[in-house]
């Protein structure tokens, strides 16, 4: 059992324009999930999904230094928390983004590959929508 997702994706756009995007509640609910959400250490933040088979994800946010968010991350639900990582550099003008969601196979029995599948999937799609964002809404390059 896998027990750590990592994504890694290079976007044409400063970094500050990144981290607006991954840490600001307003745009985090404009192309990811409904969040009450603010990028301070010991915030308590709840996601909510419009999607009818989802249900909301809280946790705390662990660290929120520019270039770097960590925060835990609980199903409800489930007693399991895993944590999610966000750090991002600058590279030549263009902003490399690094995400790593850890603690999965804390999940009891055969839920822990169901939520890894889960979230796997739900990271790429993600990394997607903060493409499309960046490019359509902030028009940041």
């Amino acid at each position: 059992m896998k027990n750590v997702i990592s994504k890694e994706k290079v976007f044409n756009h400063p970094i500050d324009k990144v981290w607006n995007a991954i840490t600001r509640q307003e745009e985090i609910s404009t192309w990811f999930i409904q969040a009450d959400f603010k990028a301070e250490v010991g915030y308590p933040y709840t996601f909510t999904s419009k999607e009818e088979d989802c249900v909301p994800i809280t946790g705390i946010v662990k660290q929120a230094d520019p270039y770097t968010l960590i925060y835990t991350w609980v199903v409800q639900d489930t007693d399991t928390e895993t944590t999610v990582k966000w750090v991002l550099q600058e590279v030549e003008g263009k902003t490399k983004l690094y995400l790593e969601h850890s603690g999965i196979a804390g999940y009891p029995g055969d839920s822990a590959v169901q939520m890894f599948e889960s979230f796997n999937g739900g990271w790429d799609n993600c990394v997607s929508l903060l493409a499309e964002y960046l490019t359509e809404e902030v028009h940041a390059g």
